[in-house]
């Protein structure tokens, strides 16, 4: 039975240094380190689901592809202006 990962073969070789690298043991502080996305700040970042019908979101998209952001940072700019308008 073939192993595959990522679409990828993977040897016996590379499973048999995987199995040496796990039983010598990892840094669970540098591990915690690399997991999950970057930091945005301080402190944790909250995830807020917004619906966005067709339109809107092509419009956001839109603008988004002319300013070389992607939708999250389009989004971001979108609240940051609107919210220092006021």
């Amino acid at each position: 039975m073939g192993r595959e990962m990522r679409g990828r073969e993977v040897s016996e070789a590379e499973v048999d240094q995987w199995v040496e690298e796990a039983e010598a043991g990892y840094d669970v502080e540098e591990l915690k380190a690399r997991m999950g996305r970057p930091a945005r700040g301080a402190e944790a970042s909250h995830v807020v689901p917004v619906r966005l019908t067709v339109e809107e979101l092509a419009a956001v998209m839109a603008r988004a592809e002319r300013e070389h952001l992607n939708r999250s940072e389009a989004i971001r700019a979108a609240l940051a202006a609107w919210s220092h308008a006021a």
